[in-house]
Order: C-alpha cells, then structure tokens, then sequence
C-alpha cells in the first residue's frame, strides 16, 4: 500500500474486482487494512473523471445493498450497470449476494 495515497489503493483493488462480481467497502478496507469502510465510501465519492477504469459499480453494503448509487449520474445507472454484468438486482439490493461476493484476498 502506497503510504502517499490511500485512495490510488482503493482504486487499484477495485480494478480487480472481476466483471459479475460485487466486494464490499468492509472487504476493501480489511484487506488494505485501512480500519474503516468509510475511507473506502470517502475515495469513491471523490473519484475524478481520470479514474474512469474504477468499476465503482461493483461496490457495495455488507448486506448486498447499492448504498452508493446515490452518488452516480443517474441513481439508476449503478444497478443497470451491475445488471449488464449478469447480476440481479431488485430493489437496489444484488440479489443472491453471497453467490456474487468476492472478497480481494481471492485475487483475480
């Protein structure tokens, strides 16, 4: 983990997170060992236009919630965008969470 930018850190899992699949800013944060999933939800909040690789679509709540979409263009594009992939969702929560959860210790 860089020591200048925690963020950049966050961004380069995110990058990992494989096409289908969703992590966790709990997840995020215990493998950087950051000790909050809020700096996770602070570093996608602030994402600029030059990170435009980060799928910060495939973040979500530990229970499988899309409590990020707020902060998208549209509320509805982190849904459609998870649904493109293959995942369900239904009323802005993935549907069979468990099965599409991958943590970063997984690799790619």
């Amino acid at each position: 983990m860089s020591k200048n930018n925690y963020a950049e850190d966050i961004y380069d899992v995110i990058r990992t997170i494989p096409e289908g699949r969703v992590s966790t800013y709990g997840a995020i944060a215990d493998y950087l060992a950051l000790g909050s999933a809020r700096m996770v939800g602070w570093a996608l909040r602030n994402l600029s236009s030059m990170h435009a690789d980060v799928p910060a679509h495939r973040v979500v709540n530990r229970i499988g919630e899309l409590s990020g979409r707020n902060h998208f263009p549209d509320p509805g594009l982190m849904a459609a965008l998870l649904i493109s992939e293959g995942v369900e969702v239904k009323k802005d929560k993935v549907v069979e969470f468990k099965r599409h959860f991958w943590h970063p210790r997984e690799g790619v």
